[in-house]
């Protein structure tokens, strides 16, 4: 399989699976893809239109035509909306690189910060790395106070309980070596995959480092979709999945090793 990154005709060796769930962004996802693609890391793009109804299929399906032939360029597409968590598992389970990213479609967060958040794994340091809103100084757009709240107050809360001192648990660029992810068993279906995932990683002693980001925000106007009801949902898993987390116990191997 030949790297997004080649250069000089030479072939590296396949890092990074970058999986993209999507739903309703047919005014961003094609330049999200170009930015992936420009950032010269991923090895392999994994697409999951979670049943969008917006025009993101017929966008998808130009994409797809313009990929044929190229194992290493995936877009799937699930037959009924099922959530950010549902599409994750999708693009886990055809990720093949040893390196998995989680790049959302919206254009908040920037494919052009990849290389710094799968350093650490690289380098040996890490198992999982989260990116960071929060810390190191990066540059965001100013928006909801209450949501910031709200943020803060789950991380706290994820923390209390996993032991783990993260400052962002809801961000989207999460990393992990693909062997973490085949011990755990994901069941959530939304946005509860990020309490469910941080739990899971906790519960099988990942070394988990955080990487700081920079951060576009939407607002609802704009498409932001994430409501209330998930902020409750995410209080119930970060309970539910610390008091049971339901992972494969093992010795991680060294990354590489």
């Amino acid at each position: 399989m030949t790297s997004a990154g080649e250069s000089g005709g030479g072939t590296r060796t396949p890092i990074l699976s970058v999986v993209i769930p999507v739903y309703n962004e047919a005014a961003t996802i094609a330049e999200l893809l170009r930015r992936v693609e420009g950032s010269g890391v991923a090895s392999q793009i994994v697409v999951v239109d979670d049943a969008s109804t917006d025009g993101t299929a017929s966008v998808l399906a130009e994409v797809a035509a313009a990929w044929v032939g190229r194992a290493d360029r995936v877009v799937l597409r699930h037959e009924r909306n099922r959530g950010k968590g549902a599409a994750l598992r999708t693009g886990f389970a055809a990720a093949t690189a040893p390196i998995v990213l989680v790049q959302d479609a919206d254009l908040e967060y920037d494919p052009a910060e990849h290389a710094r958040l799968i350093a650490p794994i690289i380098d040996g340091r890490a198992d999982v790395v989260y990116g960071s809103r929060f810390a190191g100084g990066e540059m965001h757009r100013v928006l909801y106070f209450w949501h910031s709240v709200a943020n803060h107050g789950l991380t706290l809360l994820s923390n209390m309980l996993t032991n783990l001192n993260l400052t962002d648990m809801e961000v989207c660029f999460k990393v992990f070596r693909r062997e973490v992810l085949e011990r755990i068993e994901l069941r959530e279906e939304r946005f509860g995959f990020e309490p469910e995932i941080t739990a899971k990683v906790a519960a099988l002693g990942c070394r988990v480092y955080e990487v700081g980001v920079s951060y576009s925000g939407r607002t609802y106007e704009e498409g932001k979709k994430i409501t209330w009801r998930d902020g409750v949902r995410t209080l119930w898993c970060i309970v539910r999945y610390n008091v049971t987390p339901g992972v494969k116990r093992a010795k991680l191997p060294r990354f590489g090793g």
